[in-house]
């Protein structure tokens, strides 16, 4: 390709509406361009990138047994409701009607469209496994699409499905696709992580996330020092930091504390560490009737220790808490504690309530919570002599960096990703909901155990940019460069002889299946090599009057701070040693 009968649009500064650097640098390097919020045009350049990310993953899934299709992204609303997910979805599934009043919605993802594939064309055992996917674009209404690709609306996925016979057998796919996975990471060039995850809207009980790793990544990423143990932070176990509960050394003891309502304050009143204090936390669960009016509230106290976070998705886990809360309201705190929020604890309870406790705070002696009268906090508090043992101990808190790991190997530590890819174990969580079967070696029906696996093509682009990027732009690995190799002559459109130099080794790299660009606009060097350096192609040749004289070429890799000699002579094979693809 000839820069000449290229669209390059680059600009010196970002629009004001971009937060974040992949964003910045999209923009200003033409990538893509602003339609509506959260909605992109993706530009030759940015398509250019997205046509190798998705030609790696099209060889990698082919590769591992899977089958493309394509599934529409318009969906009748009839296979959302078979499985319940047209109300739970909410407002981020978007919902239309036909001229006929007929319900559809806009997909973000296939499950209910993939299954009712199945459910018609896999009738038995012997057709068993398969893994169909497909690479599309998506579309989730986002409240506030951010980021720029990073969070938009408008999206491109591959996702996809595999069905199996049984548990084992659906274990083995799961296998096989994060086997699949991290050969396409591999093959990205980047540097990431699978980490155990929370399965969360999609379901099922098995998971793992693939995060580029970056700092300015969304999600927390916590791994050990000592072993291979990774997890997002919703689901890293976090152990007891008390290995065993000590004999009570205090006597209970009400002291004033009068505007000191968080545990921080109130350690720091007392001169004692924060993490003798315990932190109170107030949930509530409804019972519903028949007509779906409450008419039960049970509340529940949940105590993680004062220098630590409640984990909302590990109480969602939690026996009673599994099937939905809330935070309780404030008359609701007010008739059990009969005081507000700041000064609560477990202490002279008005009413009988649900005690969690976190397996710190279990293992605690002689802690400090709220007196349920404001202005005061009480000391010396021991399970068994001053309160009932607790209704339930659980893991309900964040880990911290420097936590034990859970494998008894090393430390936890923590850093920022972004999330890129999940595969899920799914089960028959959809094959059930929407009646899927298949008949097995006695001819009796049994429902398909299912996997789902995810890649977000487009989030991939910005992804790496976070990841690889410096201040004159971005830094793209070789397998997802838009172009691999640009030629920068110098006086292209007024030297002859550069410019029989130029075309002759385009003409060469071309041949050697080079994915080569030639700058022949005739742009002053500082202006062209501005540009290249902001687009980000890692591999740049300038060729200058000078150097042909001295039959030399310079050579600059985007991450070297110099430039190299190359012999004229010797510059293509230089160059495909120096390629990664």
């Amino acid at each position: 390709m000839k820069a000449s009968q290229f669209l390059i649009s680059t600009l010196k500064e970002a629009p004001a509406d971009a937060e974040i650097v992949s964003h910045q640098l999209m923009m200003r390097a033409g990538m893509i361009k602003r339609l509506g919020a959260g909605i992109y045009d993706y530009m030759p350049l940015g398509l250019r990138v997205i046509r190798k990310i998705e030609a790696i993953v099209r060889e990698e899934m082919n590769r591992a047994g899977a089958m493309e299709l394509l599934m529409p992204v318009v969906q009748p609303a009839e296979l959302w409701q078979e499985t319940g997910r047209w109300e739970k979805m909410g407002p981020e599934l978007l919902r239309l009607k036909d001229r006929h009043e007929r319900d559809f919605v806009i997909q973000p993802t296939s499950e209910e469209v993939v299954t009712d594939i199945a459910r018609q064309e896999l009738r038995s055992y012997k057709q068993l496994p398969k893994n169909l996917y497909q690479i599309q674009t998506k579309f989730r209404d986002e409240r506030r699409p951010r980021f720029g690709i990073m969070r938009g609306r408008e999206f491109i996925m591959k996702d996809a499905y595999s069905f199996d016979r049984d548990e084992a057998a659906a274990g083995e796919s799961y296998k096989t696709m994060y086997a699949a996975y991290s050969r396409i990471f591999d093959r990205f060039g980047l540097t990431y992580r699978a980490v155990a995850a929370d399965s969360g809207a999609i379901g099922g009980d098995r998971s793992h996330e693939f995060q580029v790793i970056a700092d300015t990544g969304e999600d927390a990423i916590v791994y050990s020092t000592g072993s291979d143990y990774a997890a997002n932070i919703e689901k890293a176990e976090a152990v007891s930091l008390i290995t065993q509960r000590g004999a009570p050394a205090e006597k209970m003891t009400k002291v004033p504390t009068h505007g000191k309502s968080t545990c921080e304050a109130v350690a720091e009143l007392l001169n004692l560490p924060l993490s003798r204090t315990v932190k109170s936390l107030v949930l509530a669960t409804d019972e519903l009737d028949e007509h779906g009016n409450v008419k039960k509230v049970q509340v529940w106290l949940l105590l993680v220790r004062g220098d630590h976070d409640m984990n909302e998705v590990k109480v969602s886990k939690v026996a009673g808490l599994d099937q939905g809360f809330r935070f309780a309201s404030l008359s609701e705190i007010e008739a059990v504690f009969g005081c507000k929020p700041g000064y609560l604890g477990p202490v002279g309870l008005k009413q009988p309530i649900k005690i969690v406790a976190d397996r710190t705070v279990a293992n605690m002696t002689d802690f400090i919570c709220g007196a349920n009268e404001e202005g005061f906090h009480i000391t010396g508090i021991n399970w068994g002599r001053d309160i009932p043992e607790p209704d339930a101990v659980a893991d309900i808190r964040n880990v911290v960096a420097g936590d034990p790991s859970p494998d008894g190997a090393g430390e936890l530590a923590i850093q920022r990703g972004i999330e890129v890819g999940h595969v899920f174990y799914l089960g028959t969580k959809y094959s059930k909901a929407m009646n899927a079967t298949y008949l097995d070696e006695n001819g009796k029906p049994q429902f398909f155990e299912m996997g789902c696996y995810g890649i977000g093509i487009t989030r991939i682009m910005g992804a790496a940019i976070e990841q690889n990027h410096d201040d004159k732009g971005m830094i793209w690995p070789d397998t997802l460069a838009p172009f691999t190799v640009v030629l920068c002559p110098i006086g292209y459109d007024r030297n002859e002889s550069v410019r029989q130099q130029a075309d002759a080794l385009y003409s060469a790299l071309q041949k050697e299946g080079v994915d080569v660009l030639l700058d022949d606009r005739g742009e002053r060097p500082g202006a062209m090599f501005a540009d290249w350096e902001l687009i980000g192609v890692p591999h740049r040749v300038v060729i200058s009057e000078r150097g042909i004289k001295e039959n030399q070429l310079e050579y600059q890799g985007r991450r070297d701070l110099e430039a190299t000699k190359v012999d004229l002579n010797t510059i293509t094979t230089f160059l495909k040693g120096r390629l990664s693809v």
